[in-house]
């Protein structure tokens, strides 16, 4: 009752009541804009900070991989040399991926490399030498699709290069005419072949118990859960 009788109410115009209550309204605005900064630089640090912690661990994990890549690559060296030997299957013949699977067929472990197909300049003279073999065989509009059908197996992908699985396709064709030029072109395209290797990769893959599926290990942190 004191404190009330203590207190001095005060008279504003109309015109004073709405400059303070203006005065109100912004400094609110105000506290609400400074609010806002301060979350701002709040959400900043804290992104900066996590940014800080994640890159090192990310870091050190790809380290890890690639330290294990080598050793696993380097551990199977001679089991390659080995495998070429004995079955007569290396790069040099144009194997580029090697599955390895474990004597309880549990484990399974695939080692390969990515490759490019490209050429030598000679594959030239052999695509030469294929074209014209092939277009002597147009006598009529049906032999004409065939040979179109065939001649699509010499067009290049947007590098310039041949497919390799198409010159195969060529390889059989040939075999199975018996024609010494076509065979002696097509020979020249795959000598001429110099596949690039992009990167090697590994695949792991462990068998499921229960359903006997094949179940593969995550390598990368986009697999990985």
């Amino acid at each position: 009752m004191e404190e009330n009788k203590n207190m001095t109410a005060v008279e504003m115009t109309a015109e004073e009541k709405a400059q303070f209550e203006a005065f109100k309204r912004e400094q609110e605005r105000k506290q609400n804009m400074q609010e806002r900064k301060d979350n701002r630089e709040a959400y900043s640090q804290l992104v900066d900070e996590q940014i800080e912690t994640a890159i090192p661990e990310l870091q050190s994990l790809s380290e890890q991989i690639a330290t294990v890549k080598r050793t696993v690559f380097g551990n199977f060296k001679e089991v390659l040399r080995m495998k070429e030997e004995v079955m007569h299957m290396s790069r040099k013949g144009g194997q580029f991926s090697h599955t390895f699977t474990n004597s309880t067929s549990t484990m399974r472990l695939t080692l390969g490399a990515n490759t490019i197909d490209s050429y030598r300049d000679t594959a030239e003279d052999g695509i030469a030498m294929v074209k014209e073999y092939i277009t002597s065989l147009a006598k009529d509009d049906e032999t004409q699709l065939l040979v179109d059908t065939i001649l699509r197996l010499l067009s290049k992908d947007q590098q310039g290069n041949l497919k390799a699985s198409r010159v195969l396709q060529l390889k059989q064709m040939a075999e199975q005419t018996g024609n010494e030029r076509f065979i002696e072109g097509v020979q020249i395209i795959m000598e001429a072949y110099q596949p690039t290797t992009t990167k090697q990769y590994i695949r792991a893959e462990v068998k499921d118990a229960d359903t006997g599926a094949w179940r593969a290990i995550p390598l990368s942190v986009t697999d990985a859960e």
